[in-house]
């Protein structure tokens, strides 16, 4: 059973939460058109503390706000983790040190086990389901193995340990692939900068050796469905955008990589990232002369793949932009999403399962405070809880079937009335050969791994390590080469 901190925090966590959801559903009742117009919300500062963008590596991993959109306020946290400086050397033995079996050998008291995967042994539990025991050594073989590049890398980072460029030399320059993430928050609330959200990010961006986007998408009721689903869609769209932009630039052999008097690099976040990041002013396809000098040149490989992250109603999120992603096709060349991982996602529908009836009135989230808010994202005539928006398996849901799906990982809670919908979407993926496990935790509750008060639990930490195993199995060393 969850601990009393975390029983009573639920309890303060569901009072405020209710008052909040009737306060903005009342709100957007009295206002037809909706509070914030199209340029809507991304965070509600009064609620939740914001993190600072930092833009060097104190801790691993560094970051950067930018607006994506001039014309809602859609913008993401760029999440660039360190290991894009380091020698191969350093970089195994801080992922030896990270990723050591060793260092958490009760690790798995934490786990409940995982469903629908091929690897590890299996199992057979008391009702019927197939569970594959999590096996504590890791598998080497399993991981991608990246390396470093300029070997004056050193020499790259100022006093204060901001990143002043990233020039690699050589073939071997390392590659990072890129995640997409979108947090969670019942479309209402929640922030991509927000502390908790910020914690969580830099873990995952250390943990994967990937750069995180950390989509800020509109809010609702200021924006209603379908808003935070077009956000991002547009996201990745824009990331498809960068990379054709860097692969034309490539072709025409500009003189961007003449900065600082080395190897022409050419990236799938161009020159407009490097300027915005490093000056105010920038021009769309070009480079000013002046803004050139002022500049510092940010260079690092990145990697065609990308992988969508989705938490709680960010899962919703990110399996619609899977779905589009999968419709667009080569659309979206030279990015391909490889794979998605939805965390308790946020997915309802009628009817009653198992675990809803058993968990009617569990932490932070139940069901009646679930129906509020979709009540609160969906406009009044479209409020049904078989919507495709809540419901990945209503009947004729429009989108590309199911077996052209990318590899999809499930986490869910025990003590989550929303786990059987999450499980029977993972079913459904496996029915047609889908690799689609599920990792279920023991005695954990909604948004164990991603909340403010549970994130530096050994379960939370557990859970994102098991995140980046699997995700490394889809992300590979080879690709493209991206600046910002």
């Amino acid at each position: 059973m969850p601990s009393i901190g975390v029983k009573l925090y639920s309890v303060f966590f569901k009072f405020v939460l209710k008052h909040r959801l009737q306060s903005r559903l009342q709100g957007s009742e009295n206002d037809a058109v909706g509070g914030g117009g199209i340029f809507g919300v991304t965070s509600r500062p009064e609620e939740e503390t914001a993190a600072a963008a930092n833009p060097s590596f104190t801790d691993g991993v560094a970051t950067k706000d930018i607006h994506v959109d001039p014309l809602t306020s859609l913008a993401i946290r760029i999440f660039l983790p360190d290991t894009c400086l380091n020698s191969p050397d350093t970089l195994n033995k801080s992922r030896a040190r990270t990723l050591d079996p060793r260092s958490g050998k009760n690790k798995v008291l934490n786990r409940r086990g995982s469903y629908g995967s091929s690897n590890n042994g299996v199992v057979s539990s008391s009702n019927g389901a197939v569970v594959v025991k999590r096996v504590q050594s890791i598998d080497n073989s399993n991981r991608r193995k990246s390396y470093g590049g300029s070997i004056d890398d050193s020499n790259l980072t100022s006093e204060n340990g901001s990143y002043k460029g990233y020039n690699p030399a050589g073939n071997n320059c390392r590659r990072l692939p890129v995640m997409l993430q979108f947090h969670g928050g019942g479309f209402v609330s929640g922030s991509n900068d927000s502390v908790a959200n910020d914690y969580f990010c830099r873990r995952i961006a250390k943990l994967c050796d990937v750069i995180v986007l950390a989509v800020g998408y509109r809010l609702a009721p200021e924006n209603k469905y379908p808003a935070a689903f077009d956000d991002g869609l547009k996201v990745l769209h824009w990331l498809a955008k960068q990379a054709n932009l860097a692969e034309c630039s490539k072709s025409l052999g500009t003189e961007e990589g003449q900065i600082r008097g080395s190897r022409r690099v050419v990236g799938m976040l161009p020159m407009l990232l490097v300027l915005q990041w490093w000056s105010l002013g920038w021009l769309l396809m070009g480079i000013h002369q002046g803004a050139r000098d002022a500049c510092s040149f940010v260079s690092f490989n990145f990697n065609k793949e990308c992988v969508l992250l989705g938490v709680s109603c960010g899962g919703n999120i990110a399996d619609y932009v899977t779905r589009k992603a999968v419709e667009a096709g080569k659309l979206l060349d030279p990015v391909k999403v490889v794979a998605q991982v939805l965390m308790y996602p946020f997915f309802n529908g009628s009817g009653s399962k198992q675990a809803e009836e058993k968990l009617f009135n569990s932490y932070f989230y139940d069901k009646a405070m679930c129906e509020l808010a979709w009540k609160v994202f969906l406009p009044e005539e479209e409020f049904n809880l078989d919507h495709p928006a809540a419901n990945p398996l209503v009947p004729n849901r429009a989108g590309p079937p199911l077996k052209q799906m990318p590899p999809t990982l499930t986490v869910v809670a025990e003590h989550d009335w929303m786990r059987d919908r999450a499980i029977a979407y993972s079913e459904e993926l496996r029915k047609v050969k889908v690799d689609a496990p599920v990792l279920e935790y023991k005695d954990a509750v909604h948004e164990f791994a991603t909340l403010d008060m549970l994130l530096k639990t050994p379960q939370a930490q557990a859970c994102a390590e098991d995140i980046a195993i699997w995700v490394k199995k889809y992300i590979s060393l080879r690709g493209y080469e991206f600046s910002y």
